[in-house]
């Protein structure tokens, strides 16, 4: 019988957002844009900032999900950039449990070197909104082994 993936925990994260700019209707659905002001991270083997200057690419669906392209830049606490592009998908209304679906799977684009790893793995991670006094989402990243 084959064995799933396990999760080892990389890092949590806060991105700081501004709020989301409209860019209308398609066929689709409706597009939005959220600017990426900055935030942190932290996790085992990399800390840091979240660079502002991203954005969270989103697509409201007419089954109620969202789906997110974020495209933005990380720097380690030791002054190296990682590119993310984190794709992920969203329940915008909680499901009969209570519950939203909302998880990520972000990809790196590291140096190689002391964070080459992050080239090289799968990952996945979950997405928890802030609370509405400072718009921000809360993200937990794990490498699948």
């Amino acid at each position: 019988m084959p064995v799933g993936p396990r999760s080892v925990l990389v890092y949590q994260a806060v991105a700081l957002l501004e709020e989301r700019v409209p860019h209308g209707k398609t066929p689709y659905g409706e597009r939005f844009r959220v600017p990426i002001i900055g935030g942190s991270f932290e996790g085992p083997d990399l800390r840091g900032h979240i660079l502002p200057g991203g954005a969270d690419w989103q697509l409201l669906r007419a089954d109620g999900y969202l789906e997110l392209i974020a495209d933005y830049y990380m720097e380690t606490d030791d002054k190296v950039l990682i590119k993310v592009n984190n794709r992920g998908l969203v329940q915008t209304v909680p499901g009969s449990d209570g519950n939203r679906y909302a998880m990520t799977t972000p990809h790196f684009e590291a140096p190689i070197g002391k964070y080459g790893w992050l080239n090289q793995l799968i990952f996945a991670g979950t997405v928890v909104p802030g609370d509405s006094k400072v718009p921000a989402v809360h993200l937990a990243i794990f490498k699948l082994v």
